[in-house]
């Protein structure tokens, strides 16, 4: 039988008082994008083996298919991890990459720089022949649909994460990725009921565009152009989200609706909700109730594909067993817009993005933030 109480009894180690330690593991991987772990885990092979289980797996760099060799469970820093939110409609249709991050990881292995590319970013994006795409220059979001096409099949999530990947190294400059992760938007509300919601700070009063504040959908307008009926909304302060106000809270991007930044609010208030799902998945409320944790983490592991290029989970998570939330910076890259109204063509990142990259690749960004603070991702 299984004891809830950690502790001792009679000199022998209690199941559960590991049990914590595997939470931070695995919740924060599930959870969290992949972007924390807690303490070194010993044994407990079934309980290994029961989690690893529950998250997907999927080729999402095209290794397989090129015979790759898997690596041995010795990760080193520095990693970059990318990590892509998708909100599938229905299984016919392409994905479209809604949140684009990745997660720098120096060589100490003890913080990390947390960064978005803007979802319109415009790019060139590199011919596939698995999709028979031929290239174009697109929104960066497109990619994912682009790669994702398989003759006579539905389209493939985990092949468009490949596309994708190639194009992000193109406008990055970072050679490899050493992992991956999809996340599945709407498993994403499962994962926050299932740890009974998320508290967080709302930087500013926003508004639904598409729920109503008992979180059914707001009514189209007759004849198109916008919703209709009453919205939901987040009033600034502190505040206890469910799983649809956290989706809808992190989705809302229009000035009309309190966003004045548009998808560079987004991305931080993505940024933001994340540390707090960090915060709320160590929690004691979390990690000390087996019933909660567990329907935590199976939850996780049903709306996460992971890759870690022969690397586990498991893996990842060991190795970056140092890395706490207030260790995590989150990064605002600069950027503006092209174009504006009916002739907007998308976004460009500003010259100081390229430097940061270049950071990054040369292993600086440490030194490029002393000298660069504004890039520190800030309450609005």
């Amino acid at each position: 039988m299984l004891v809830g109480k950690a502790g001792t009894d009679g000199g022998k180690r209690s199941f559960w008082r590991g049990v914590p330690r595997w939470a931070r593991l695995c919740t924060a991987f599930g959870v969290v994008l992949m972007l924390l772990s807690g303490a070194v885990l010993v044994g407990y092979e079934a309980l290994l083996s029961r989690y690893e289980g529950a998250v997907g797996k999927g080729d999402l760099f095209g290794d397989q298919a090129a015979g790759a060799q898997e690596r041995k469970s010795n990760i080193k820093g520095p990693l970059n991890i990318l990590l892509v939110g998708i909100d599938p409609r229905n299984p016919e249709t392409p994905p479209l990459a809604d949140s684009i991050m990745i997660l720098h990881v120096p060589a100490g292995m003890d913080r990390g720089y947390l960064f978005s590319l803007p979802r319109d970013l415009r790019v060139d994006i590199p011919a596939f022949p698995k999709a028979d795409f031929a290239g174009r220059t697109d929104k960066l979001n497109a990619a994912m649909s682009f790669g994702s096409r398989v003759p006579g099949q539905n389209p493939s999530a985990a092949q468009g994460f490949e596309l994708l990947a190639n194009t992000v190294q193109e406008v990055t400059g970072i050679e490899r990725f050493d992992a991956g992760a999809i996340i599945n938007f709407t498993g994403f509300k499962k994962i926050v009921d299932a740890m009974g919601g998320v508290d967080m700070y709302i930087e500013r009063d926003v508004r639904s565009e598409h729920r109503k504040p008992d979180g059914t959908m707001r009514e189209l307008r007759p004849g198109g152009g916008g919703y209709l009926g009453p919205q939901a909304e987040y009033k600034k302060g502190n505040a206890h989200l469910d799983g649809w106000q956290a989706l809808d809270y992190v989705r809302q991007r229009y000035p009309k609706n309190g966003v004045p930044d548009a998808d560079y609010g987004r991305q931080r208030h993505q940024q933001q909700f994340i540390k707090a799902m960090v915060d709320q998945a160590f929690s004691a409320d979390v990690v000390t109730n087996p019933i909660k944790l567990d329907r935590v983490i199976r939850a996780a592991g049903q709306s996460l594909v992971f890759n870690g290029r022969g690397n586990s989970v498991v893996d990842f998570a060991i190795a970056l067993k140092n890395i706490r939330s207030n260790s995590i910076e989150t990064i605002k890259l600069p950027g503006e817009g092209i174009g504006t109204g009916s002739a907007y063509k998308g976004e460009r990142l500003l010259p100081a993005a390229q430097d940061f990259f270049t950071a990054i690749r040369t292993e600086q960004v440490d030194a490029f933030m002393l000298e660069h603070p504004d890039f520190k991702q800030k309450n609005s």
